[in-house]
């Protein structure tokens, strides 16, 4: 894949799920608001309608301490009387209908003692409603008469009521709230409320008198901006203002609980969608770095296979000359030649087979009591030649004074003499190598020091990973193919035992063994 559209594919996939998070968060944010706003509104509602209940409790009990009084009153200060007739003629039948609507309007004056206030007496007004209807039929002689008469007298209780809320306002003002209404009562109220409408929440409550608060409360009441709402108690134009404050404590767990359930699921299904798509790009960006490194180790065994093959093809040419064929040294060094690119080959081969079985778990290894002093003797035998012939050196310092490691002889040569041919490849000038082992309590430690051209921190981090090898532009700097080390690991690991690397660029690099020490 063009890599200009893979990454313009990532950033609209990730744009996609960035807008996916956002409309999800969006999503719940509103759904939080919007219930929010309906607990709000539930609650004002529940506050009006206890505030409208206690001021009809206080005006009903008044009116009925006052009505039985009206009623005995027989003679009214003053009395009027309004009425309204309608005429209505049916020519078919000869039918007259007479409407009429009356409005009777008495005045009292009641003695306010039953209120323990200053004023002498209450004007009060007692009105009645009179309809009649009467039917008038014109007889033979052409003389109309009444044939029936319907009448209806009515009470006007719902007028005089609303006259004696006014009064009771009036009145009450001028006392103590806690003589009009209760703590008890105002809680019964709030209670059934708050039931009926389904919010199920604690509360707490206190009335405010021109902002200061009253004796009428709950005892744990607290102002709180966010969960106090707050509704006018007896409402009045005089002086004394009252305000019922309600506190739902648990307004913002009700409101959360209500979309707890659908919000979590979005939330999971958001996730999985994260997890998934991180996943898909991660396994991506492996698989391409697995592409690059395969590219990589093809380029690189083709380049170690082609010079031993090269060498052969010339070898075997040489060695059809008939001048050569008779001279004896000659053939004994193209065979030599050969047998050595053979090995040089053989070897490539057998290193990326010890990988793959590694991996496998289908690498044997046998391990024995041997002495790592003496493994890393044999491994610097396989170098000294190409170290001496650089013009460098190898340099032991034995200071560990137990050495007996349980391992596998072979494999573990074979990864000292890695380690070593590293140090030796990746030295610009003349190799400069120094060996040093210690104890350290129940383990040998050995580490092989170079001077030669070092790595960065996040080279280090990756040099074990197999087929990593560290570029410069697009050119390797040093043959291989990028097995070596990560051979290391591996082996070391089957030993339980581990490796580090201390290096700086351009400094040297020094790596660490740490075995395990036997009795």
């Amino acid at each position: 894949m063009n890599k200009k559209l893979f990454v313009l594919l990532i950033a609209l996939m990730s744009l996609s799920l960035l807008g996916i998070v956002f409309v999800q968060g969006y999503w719940i944010s509103n759904a939080y608001r919007t219930k929010a706003d309906q607990f709000t509104i539930n609650a004002k509602q529940v506050l009006l309608s206890v505030a409208k209940e206690i001021k009809l409790k206080e005006t009903e009990a008044y009116y009925q301490l006052y009505i039985p009084y009206v009623d005995s009153i027989k003679v009214p200060d003053n009395v009027s009387f309004t009425e309204f007739a309608y005429k209505f003629q049916n020519k078919a039948t000869n039918e007259t209908y007479i409407f009429t609507d009356g409005l009777l309007e008495q005045d009292y004056k009641l003695s306010s003692g039953l209120l323990d206030t200053e004023t002498d007496s209450i004007q009060f007004k007692k009105l009645s409603n009179r309809k009649t209807k009467t039917k008038i039929s014109e007889g033979i002689d052409g003389i109309a008469t009444p044939e029936t008469r319907v009448e209806s007298f009515t009470r006007m209780k719902d007028y005089e009521q609303k006259q004696f809320e006014s009064f009771v306002s009036d009145i009450t003002a001028l006392m103590p709230i806690n003589k009009r209404v209760n703590a008890n009562e105002i809680a019964e109220l709030i209670d059934k409320e708050i039931k009926e409408r389904g919010l199920n929440s604690k509360f707490e409550f206190a009335v405010y008198s021109n902002n200061l608060e009253t004796k009428v409360r709950s005892k744990k009441f607290k102002y709180n901006e966010a969960n106090t709402y707050v509704v006018p108690l007896f409402d009045s134009e005089n002086k004394a203002n009252y305000e019922l404050y309600v506190n739902f404590s648990e307004r913002g767990r009700l409101v959360l609980n209500s979309i707890l359930g659908m919000a979590i699921l979005s939330l999971v299904f958001t996730a999985v969608i994260i997890l998934a798509y991180a996943s898909a790009i991660s396994q991506i960006y492996r698989q391409r770095q697995i592409s690059q490194i395969k590219s990589d180790f093809i380029n690189n065994m083709t380049h170690e296979f082609k010079t031993p093959i090269a060498t052969i093809n010339l070898a075997l040419d040489s060695l059809k000359n008939p001048k050569v064929k008779d001279d004896k040294d000659f053939l004994e060094r193209y065979l030599g030649m050969i047998r050595e690119e053979n090995k040089r080959m053989h070897f490539q081969v057998e290193n990326v087979l010890r990988i793959s079985k590694l991996e496998k778990n289908e690498l044997d290894i046998h391990k024995d009591r041997i002495s790592l002093q003496e493994v890393v003797e044999d491994a610097i035998s396989h170098v000294s030649l190409i170290v001496e012939d650089s013009g460098g050196y190898i340099k032991t310092h034995y200071g560990a004074l137990k050495s007996m490691v349980l391992a596998n002889e072979s494999h573990l040569s074979g990864v000292i003499v890695n380690l070593l041919d590293n140090a030796i490849k990746y030295s610009e000038d003349e190799p400069k190598i120094d060996i040093y082992s210690e104890n350290i309590k129940n383990f040998v430690i050995l580490k092989i020091r170079d001077q030669g051209i070092g790595m960065t921190k996040p080279v280090q981090k990756r040099i074990f990973e197999k087929f990593y090898r560290e570029h410069t532009g697009d050119i390797h700097n040093v043959k291989g193919h990028g097995l070596g080390l990560a051979y290391v690991k591996r082996i070391l690991d089957d030993h339980d035992a581990e490796i580090y690397v201390e290096s700086e660029k351009g400094k040297g690099s020094t790596f660490i063994i740490k075995l395990h020490l036997i009795s």
